[in-house]
């Protein structure tokens, strides 16, 4: 069945969604309830195939979806984020793929992680796939997985210099960990860990990373919409990061709430407290100087895109900084705000401290390490070509 991106989903069911923030993390996954929402939401149809439901929409406004998500919950943010990049990617791969996966229900969803924590051998028609995955964001509700692996010999072992591909795989070929996401933050996600075991593979579920990363596969698959011209990690990170961003700004609304009648130790109120409210209009200045630079950095470089321009080096190590900067500067806003939110804000029952540790949760991922991609940055501005160690995920 074929459904429509509806954004007023997101409006009259909002609440409701707020509301399953605990469930979800007690439940270690996302409920029922909460899928269902995402699925009548569209928000994983933004960037989808319009032949399979989609509407190949700015990336942009996905960015805003997944903001508005995570605000309201968290983990489902994050899985909408992460969930919802992957039509992007698949789109650009074999149609005997796309139609296995969204012929008969295009609301399927295709979890991963593309860390290489696999091994492909090389055999007749495709390849022998064994590995163990960490993070697979959302795949207690995901029929299909997009695994990283390295290309190995004939034993198992990685041929040198590496060669990463990516794996796509259906529920009936792998086993979900269960009791494998015991973590402080993000929870609901039910990131859980996934194993396969020596299956096999046909040649049009792989493909190569670097062809992937260098524009070569969507090029060779026709595809020259705009969406398709932007750089792999100029468009993955964007629904992480996203998802960052609208959990500080979940954060601040839970505070905002929270302090509007409260009564400090002291007999006044939180709102007459000069210094407490300067702090918490700081941090929301903050919050929302991180979303605009998050929004403008991907209007940008879509803009480049659509006018048929290449996305330089520079612009893409530029535009990662940009974007990484954004979800450290929401955190740290994210800490200020809890800082203000008295003892009685560290209470499990709530949410202030949950919106906490979700954004630590996803400050942690891998995406939003600073250190190479701001050294890869700067030396682009000095017309110096980094190296591959540092220009690895920009």
């Amino acid at each position: 069945m074929t459904t429509t991106v509806n954004s007023d989903v997101l409006t009259e069911r909002g609440e409701e969604l707020r509301s399953y923030g605990q469930a979800n993390e007690d439940l270690g996954k996302l409920n029922e309830a909460t899928v269902d929402i995402l699925r009548q939401s569209g928000v994983m149809k933004l960037l989808a195939p319009v032949e399979y439901g989609g509407t190949r929409a700015h990336p942009a406004e996905f960015a805003e979806t997944v903001m508005k998500i995570a605000s309201l919950d968290g983990a489902a943010g994050w899985v909408a984020g992460v969930v919802g990049v992957h039509p992007w990617e698949l789109e650009l791969m074999a149609p005997k793929l796309q139609e296995e996966i969204w012929g008969a229900d295009d609301n399927t969803w295709v979890s991963s992680p593309y860390a290489p924590m696999g091994v492909v051998i090389p055999t007749d028609g495709g390849y022998r796939f064994s590995g163990h995955w960490q993070f697979s964001s959302g795949t207690d509700h995901a029929q299909w997985v997009i695994l990283g692996a390295f290309i190995g010999d004939a034993e198992g072992k990685p041929l040198m210099p590496y060669e990463s591909v990516h794996v796509v795989v259906p529920r009936a070929d792998y086993t979900i960990v269960e009791d494998s996401w015991d973590v402080v933050g993000l929870r609901g996600t039910g990131s859980k860990d996934v194993i396969i075991k020596d299956i096999f593979v046909p040649e049009y579920r792989v493909i190569n990373q670097a062809d992937l990363f260098s524009g070569k596969v969507a090029r060779d698959a026709g595809k020259t919409d705009p969406i398709h011209r932007i750089p792999f990690y100029s468009l993955f990170p964007l629904g992480l990061t996203s998802a960052v961003v609208g959990i500080a700004e979940g954060a601040l609304h839970a505070h905002l709430d929270y302090q509007r009648d409260r009564m400090q130790v002291n007999g006044f109120k939180s709102i007459e407290d000069p210094y407490s409210m300067y702090a918490v209009s700081e941090a929301a200045g903050e919050i929302r100087a991180s979303r605009s630079a998050v929004l403008d950095n991907i209007s940008r470089i879509y803009d480049t895109a659509a006018a048929g321009r290449e996305i330089s080096l520079e612009q893409r190590a530029v535009g990662r900084r940009t974007q990484i900067q954004a979800a450290w500067r929401a955190v740290a806003a994210v800490d200020t705000i809890l800082s203000r939110s008295g003892g009685n804000g560290l209470r499990m029952n709530n949410p202030i401290q949950r919106f906490w540790r979700d954004a630590h949760m996803g400050l942690a991922h891998a995406i939003h390490v600073p250190g190479p991609t701001y050294h890869a940055a700067v030396l682009t501005e000095l017309g110096v070509e980094p190296p591959a160690n540092l220009a690895a995920m920009v």
